[in-house]
């Protein structure tokens, strides 16, 4: 059995005209050389702009992680002096020492905040101490770090379009 093809012949044809694409080129205009600079120089403004948003957000990026680190490192002087006084260490002790004098100046003001026994005395060597006002330092500094970072992102908001 043989196939039929539109016109009833045995033979494909080729398409028609009217099946063709038109392909006339001959009215085809041209861009003239002040439309190709005028989009250049548009295409080029955004990719400035895109630019100047880019090494803007990576100094706030840049910002942000200064004090999300350097906020981490003070938490983690915090909690390592918050654990030598809660197991008893030695404030005689090198280590502890260094870590009690490195911190000091960061938990001072919550110093008095709550009457706590002091490291120093002799009655509190080998003692567990929870410091109340080493938590609320730590808690404090940690509002605040994340209260900067926030106030960090607030302005990039405000200065990004």
């Amino acid at each position: 059995m043989s196939q039929q093809y539109p016109n009833n012949s045995s033979e494909p044809q080729p398409p028609s005209d009217s099946t063709r694409p038109n392909r006339d080129y001959t009215n085809a205009s041209v861009p003239d050389n002040a439309q190709v600079q005028a989009k250049e120089a548009a295409r080029l403004s955004r990719e400035q702009k895109k630019i100047a948003m880019a090494q803007q957000k990576r100094l706030f990026d840049r910002i942000e992680n200064s004090i999300y680190f350097l906020v981490g490192m003070l938490e983690t002087l915090l909690l390592i002096r918050f654990f030598l006084r809660l197991t008893g260490a030695n404030p005689d002790n090198m280590f502890a020492r260094f870590i009690y004098n490195l911190s000091e100046p960061f938990v001072s003001p919550f110093s008095t905040l709550f009457i706590s026994p002091t490291a120093n005395t002799s009655a509190t060597i080998g003692q567990n101490i929870f410091d109340v006002n080493l938590v609320i330092a730590i808690i404090i500094y940690c509002l605040l770090g994340f209260l900067a970072t926030w106030l960090v992102r607030y302005v990039y908001r405000q200065v990004s379009p």
